[in-house]
């Protein structure tokens, strides 16, 4: 099969456009391609309008994810193999999980080469796209919440999880959990400077302290019952759709536990006045939506305890985010940080890690 790869915008062109129809109707003829926006952060993603013979059948607003162009970003995110990871999900995992996400047009990863990922344009189906420093309402979060809670659960216990996912905790990320670890130290340090008055000096010790012992923080935060997980639920990788939620960039995806990606959607998604008043209840409302699932033997007092531990990882992302530089807007980067230092101090995050 002709290949799709692609490594910067003018790649895109329209032979390439044609190899990607290939896949799905081969007597659809590309007449155009025109790139419309291109956005660089922890991918290079761009907006293509691909003019063709047949709009009825295949969608004419494309979304296509490249390597980053920015240095920092494709030196973090080469090594553990990131866009190879969500292409893989794309073509094996996507099928079977009940979120809404982007329809997949093409996607291609090969060893060395690189890789591509090819969506239809939800902003074209009149979704809105969500942007990092949103902040959700209660009832937006509510919805999110019930959303990840049937995610969660369908791969809950599962005895086949390691069988057909085993993949998800393999080699790469190993090596991107080696790689945190290793740089964990100074990246907080450098981060903590950059974040100034936004990170209070009381929560420092325990950043850098964190930081030092970050494996075992990890091997703590991962001993629990493991299920599919996308961890890095901030609203940037949301879009709506008729009120409803979908899910973005699973760059991420991996076995681990599920109460991790509410504690990254509640601290990074939620306006700190919002998340004080309503924690509790979103709290309540994923218990009841794992049991209404059929999970059985959970303990909502220890859930929350696990919920205050998580809280320190997306804290850390935020903060080793803005010390790489170019992977987010810096206003949406140093108000995430903002939102998830005060839930780490809210509840004391730190101490809830026994390191």
């Amino acid at each position: 099969m002709p290949t799709i790869l692609a490594r910067q915008p003018r790649d895109l062109t329209v032979a390439w456009a044609q190899r990607v129809v290939a896949r799905h109707h081969a007597d659809i003829v590309v007449d155009k391609v025109e790139v419309v926006a291109v956005d660089v952060g922890t991918t290079t993603r761009v907006r293509v309008k691909v003019v063709h013979t047949d709009p009825q059948r295949l969608p004419e607003e494309w979304f296509v994810k490249l390597p980053s162009l920015a240095w920092q970003a494709r030196l973090i995110t080469a090594l553990p193999r990131l866009l190879h990871t969500e292409v893989r999900f794309y073509n094996e995992v996507a099928q079977s999980v009940a979120v809404s996400m982007p329809p997949l047009l093409a996607a291609e990863s090969r060893f060395g080469k690189g890789a591509t990922l090819v969506l239809a344009d939800l902003s074209a189906t009149g979704a809105s796209l969500g942007q990092p420093r949103d902040a959700l309402s209660f009832a937006q979060a509510a919805e999110v919440v019930g959303q990840l809670a049937g995610f969660h659960a369908r791969f809950w216990g599962s005895d086949t999880l390691y069988k057909h996912y085993g993949w998800l905790a393999g080699p790469v990320r190993r090596l991107e959990d080696f790689l945190g670890s290793a740089l964990a130290v100074p990246l907080m340090k450098r981060g903590l400077s950059q974040a100034g008055a936004l990170v209070p000096t009381s929560l420092h010790a325990g950043a850098l302290h964190y930081a030092r012992q970050r494996k075992q923080a990890m091997r703590f935060l991962n001993a629990a019952p493991h299920t599919l997980v996308h961890h890095d639920c901030h609203p940037g990788n949301l879009f709506w759709h008729q009120s409803q939620p979908g899910f973005l960039d699973w760059q991420l995806i991996r076995l681990g536990e599920g109460i991790s990606d509410i504690a990254y959607l509640l601290a990074t998604a939620l306006l700190p006045e919002t998340r004080r008043a309503h924690e509790a209840e979103l709290l309540a409302l994923y218990v009841d939506g794992l049991t209404g699932q059929g999970v059985k033997g959970l303990d909502a007092a220890a859930l929350h305890q696990r919920y205050r531990a998580h809280l320190a990882y997306p804290f850390e992302a935020m903060v080793v985010t803005l010390a790489i530089g170019g992977m987010m807007n810096l206003d949406c980067n140093r108000e995430l940080i903002r939102r998830t230092a005060l839930a780490v101090a809210d509840h004391e995050a730190f101490s809830a890690l026994p390191i």
